[in-house]
């Protein structure tokens, strides 16, 4: 048996969710030439259209916010109209599809940027890898981006929120977690500035934020959420104070209006005890929607829905190998294991021939 509540139906600003469970971004390197996303993307997501929410695989707002091979764009008209074959699928099903908008900032590789190095806080060079020339590879050194150039990355922004809801997204996600460059400006780690946009708390936080209120104005605050990763390290970052700077970001966020907040709780893909923090507090400080992320399973979701500790639950890799992941989930039947050597590019193997329940098995 099973608590019905993450299988009811949610109001998420204008738009009715046909349940409580969230597919989370997945990157899968599987778009074609130009970065416009894989012929094969509308079945992929359309497969998946019983979640209540489908959040994209992240997509970059410029040629510039690449960071890995065959990640698709959402910047050119050719990506627009790729993605509306994505978006028609889905909503064919029924289904609800936000994008999410993404600049690597620092994570990425001189290759994918035509020679030109990538752009960062601060010149230092993250401590992991990229995914380019079909293998993984050290990211390149960056170069630290100059304070006039920051209100193009806010526009670039706005304008892939305008063209996610040209290509018939429900509303966008801008990515300000994992280690990706909204995060970099963020945490200390990675922010040495000494300028408007470093330093502080209110600093650190102000390009997210300007970001976060440009798409706001753009597209609604109800069409608009916000990802964050408060204790993650994922791609080398780090953060000297994340209770304050996180608080504090949440509180302005909200303040925004913006229609919901993602939160991955603990190291992305992996402990959620990673390190001390009040996740709980930022519950209590964001007055719409909460998504929660990382590690969850049928029993926690249920747990943490009955303590009214979120509104929505996001997973992740289990939604890979098991497109029908909601109807598992409620009728208990067992999930399938997702294959790890087709995750990232390739074709059709590892990506739409994962089975849905089959009749016998659903008796």
């Amino acid at each position: 048996m099973t608590d019905a509540t993450l299988f009811q139906p949610y109001s998420l600003g204008p738009l009715t969710l046909a349940n409580r469970i969230v597919m989370a971004p997945l990157t899968r390197n599987r778009a074609g030439a130009g970065l416009v996303p894989s012929e094969l993307a509308p079945t992929y997501y359309a497969q998946r259209a019983s979640a209540g929410l489908i959040i994209s695989e992240a997509t970059q707002v410029s040629a510039q916010a690449q960071g890995y091979q065959d990640t698709p764009g959402i910047y050119t008209q050719q990506q627009i109209d790729g993605w509306r074959q994505v978006t028609d699928a889905v909503h064919q099903r029924g289904g609800r599809i936000f994008a999410q908008l993404w600049h690597v900032g620092r994570i990425s590789h001189v290759d994918l940027l035509g020679g030109a190095a990538p752009v960062a806080p601060s010149a230092i060079r993250a401590q992991t890898k990229t995914f380019v020339n079909n293998a993984f590879v050290d990211v390149s050194e960056p170069r630290a981006l100059g304070i006039e150039e920051l209100p193009g990355i806010v526009d670039d922004f706005r304008q892939a929120a305008a063209n996610a809801i040209a290509a018939g997204f429900d509303g966008v996600e801008l990515h300000g977690a994992n280690g990706y460059l909204l995060e970099q400006f963020i945490k200390d780690g990675a922010n040495q500035r000494s300028d408007a946009y470093g330093g502080s708390i209110e600093n650190r936080a102000r390009l997210l934020l300007e970001a976060t209120a440009a798409v706001a104005a753009e597209i609604g605050a109800d069409r608009t959420g916000v990802r964050i990763s408060p204790v993650s390290p994922a791609n080398g970052i780090t953060c000297s104070d994340p209770q304050p700077q996180y608080d504090h970001i949440v509180e302005q966020l909200d303040a925004l209006g913006i229609v919901y907040l993602h939160v991955v709780e603990g190291a992305t893909g992996g402990p959620r005890d990673v390190a001390p923090f009040d996740f709980d507090g930022l519950r209590r400080r964001f007055s719409r929607t909460y998504i929660a992320n990382n590690g969850y399973d049928l029993p926690l979701a249920n747990a943490r829905l009955a303590e009214g500790k979120t509104d929505l639950v996001a997973f992740g890799r289990p939604f890979i190998a098991n497109p029908d992941l909601v109807e598992r989930l409620q009728t208990g039947a067992p999930l399938a294991e997702l294959n790890p050597a087709t995750l990232y590019g390739g074709g059709a193997e590892g990506y739409i021939d994962y089975p849905a329940l089959d009749a016998d098995s659903k008796q």
